[in-house]
Order: C-alpha cells, then structure tokens, then sequence
C-alpha cells in the first residue's frame, strides 16, 4: 500500500464527518466489550446518507449498521465511508467488513486509526486498497485511540483497563476524623458513578470498605452490562452476613484471598456462593497483579476500583491504574487525622510522582469530577 494511500489527512471535512463518527461510536460503551467501540459514517456530496454504530457484542459491526440505515444498498455506490476504527477482513462472529464496503460501490473508506487485533491490523486497509477503493487513514487518530484504548490494552497485554474512582472533599479528604464518608457527594454524583458500573466488567473493593460500609457495589438501576463484584482478602473475609455474601447467588462475587487466610476459613466461605480466587501470596503488590491477570483471562476489558486508600494505595505502587475518576463534594473536613484518598508509601522526591493527563471535567450539582488517564 503506497505512502499516498495511507496519508494523513487535515481536511475540515474528513475531520467534521469522522467527528460525527466517533460520537456514534460511543454508543456501543458497555454494551459491545471485549469488542471495541466503532461507529461510522456514510457522507456524498457534503450531505450524511447513512449511520451506524457497533450496538451489542456479538451483533453487527458499525460498517453493517450504517450500510443498513440507507434508504438503499445503491445509494453507497460512489460513496465516502467515515470508520473510527480499520474495517475487519477476517470471520469472527461476523463476516468481514471490509467485504461489504467493497461489495456496497464503496468510493472511499476514511479511517482514524488501524485495529491492533492481529487478525486485522492493517489487512482491512489492504483489502479495501486493492479492491481500488481509496484509503485515508489517520483521521483524528488521537481521539480515536482514547475510545479504544480499553481494547487495545486487552490486546495487547491481556489485561483490563482500570478505573481508580475516589470521593474526597475541597481540602482532599475521603473520610472524617472518625472515619465518616457517607455522603462526600450528592445524589447526582452517586447516580453517574452507577451509571459507570454498569458499564464496566468489575467494581473491585478491598476488605476495609467492606467492614466500614457494608456495600452493595451493584449498579442501581443496572446498566447493560452485568459486573462482577470483587473483593481483595488479605488477612479476612467478608462477614456471611454482609451485604455481598447474601447477595452473592444474585450478583457474583468473587473473593481474591491472599496465603494469609486459613483454608477452612476458605472452605466455609466457598458455600456462600461467592466465589474464591486463592492468589498464593500476601503481598500487597502481587495481590494486584495476580488479580488483575486473572480478570484479563476472563476477557475482562474495563474493571473500575472503588476501595479506600489502602487498597487503592496498593493499585497505584503495583502501577496497575490506568485512568482516574475524581469527584470534589462541595465538603471540607479538615483535620490531621481525617484520611486522603491515596495510601500507601507514596512518593519522597516531588520529582518521581506519576504525571497525568486531564482527560474531561463534568459538574453534578455542586460538585465535580475530573478525570484523568496515566501519560
């Protein structure tokens, strides 16, 4: 495929139309992982004639959708294709969608980014070249690899993308001097982090917020996507009366246990109905590790952390947090002793800490949550 095939493009359209495109991708968010988030766009003469977006794993592609939306298959012939992410060539549980752009008279196919999977990885873009369709890709490519880069990441190493969420007052604070927390918030903050809930794989708690809170950790209403709850056991379980275990048979539980804990406290808890990963070691480091692996091999793509400092202390030193979720409640604590939300040794040298980048700033009410993703 030649360099001018696959040349970068700063053109006002292709970029106004790939726009339009990855906010259709965005639709799919929880609904279509493992798979990755793609929407495209179907455009000629300036004007959009077709749309779609990938809506459900296991369903169409975003190709198949907006191919299906026109009035009529005829009207794609000679038409410009807008594809946040390369059009498969092989057989999954679709047919690929690089065929039926090319059987739909396809003109042109832009493309923001190529599909890391390696059962496409550049062999869409080559299909649809040497069909005689003209290819441009790189089309807001950054922005296409922030919708992705869950998937990318399970691609590429195997593992879930992870969410570190915390509540903390204006002065930093997630609990009060004597360990209070509910609520940092307001109703609208709470009702988004359950929407976020229902849209990841995992919420992953530690034993701490378990015995302080007594969580559900379910999303309420649920989302689209079923979610694991996951607890981390390093020297206990949870109690058979917590709300978890009793829950267990109707939402699942699954209980990281570290070496720690004896085996016939496992073998009573086995009967609860949650269900016990034994992760061979205590350490706090490898606890994550191993758990976080053990997600991925479940095709997990998205798990979010909603534990105290501790727990999530212990995530940033295994370095296993990819994205941020801070929400400001319009509080101030103050105090010593009141907890921040970041455990753990931390850093000395101002020159080691971790550098971020803001990814988006939202406001509920009076509060607000910003995000962040590791640079």
């Amino acid at each position: 495929m030649s360099d001018s095939t696959h040349s970068q493009s700063v053109d006002s359209v292709d970029e106004a139309w790939m726009r339009v495109a990855l906010n259709a991708a965005r639709l799919g968010h929880g609904y279509v992982e493992p798979n990755p988030m793609v929407g495209c766009v179907i455009a000629r003469d300036g004007e959009l004639i077709g749309q779609g977006h990938h809506e459900r794993f296991g369903g169409p592609h975003a190709e198949i959708m907006a191919l299906r939306s026109l009035g009529s298959l005829d009207q794609a012939r000679g038409a410009t294709a807008y594809v946040t992410l390369e059009p498969c060539c092989h057989h999954g549980k679709t047919p690929p969608c690089a065929d039926a752009l090319i059987e739909a008279g396809i003109a042109r196919v832009v493309v923001a980014m190529k599909d890391p999977f390696p059962k496409v990885d550049g062999g869409g873009l080559d299909r649809l070249s040497d069909a005689g369709i003209e290819t441009t890709l790189g089309i807001l490519a950054d922005e296409a690899s922030e919708i992705v880069a869950p998937f990318v990441k399970q691609v590429r190493t195997g593992k879930p993308w992870v969410i570190a969420k915390w509540a903390m007052t204006i002065d930093g604070k997630i609990a009060t001097t004597i360990g209070e927390s509910q609520w940092i918030t307001g109703k609208e903050s709470r009702a988004e982090v359950h929407r976020l809930r229902g849209r990841v794989d995992a919420v992953l708690a530690g034993m701490g917020t378990v015995i302080a809170d007594d969580p559900m950790l379910t999303a309420r209403p649920p989302g689209p996507r079923p979610q694991i709850r996951g607890v981390f056991c390093r020297s206990r379980l949870p109690d058979v009366k917590s709300k978890l275990i009793r829950t267990a048979t109707d939402s699942p539980v699954r209980l990281f246990v570290s070496d720690l804990i004896a085996a016939e406290q496992v073998d009573c808890q086995r009967g609860s109905g949650a269900a016990v990963v034994m992760l061979g070691t205590h350490n706090r480091t490898e606890m994550i590790q191993k758990a976080i692996h053990h997600l991925g091999c479940d095709m997990m793509t998205n798990v979010m952390v909603e534990g105290g400092g501790e727990l999530l202390g212990s995530f940033f030193e295994a370095d296993e947090v990819d994205e941020c979720h801070v929400y400001i409640g319009a509080k101030l604590f103050g105090g010593n002793a009141a907890p921040g939300p970041i455990g753990g040794d931390g850093v000395a040298a101002l020159a080691d800490a971790s550098v971020w980048v803001r990814q988006g700033v939202d406001s509920f009410g009076d509060d607000v949550r910003i995000m962040y993703r590791k640079r």
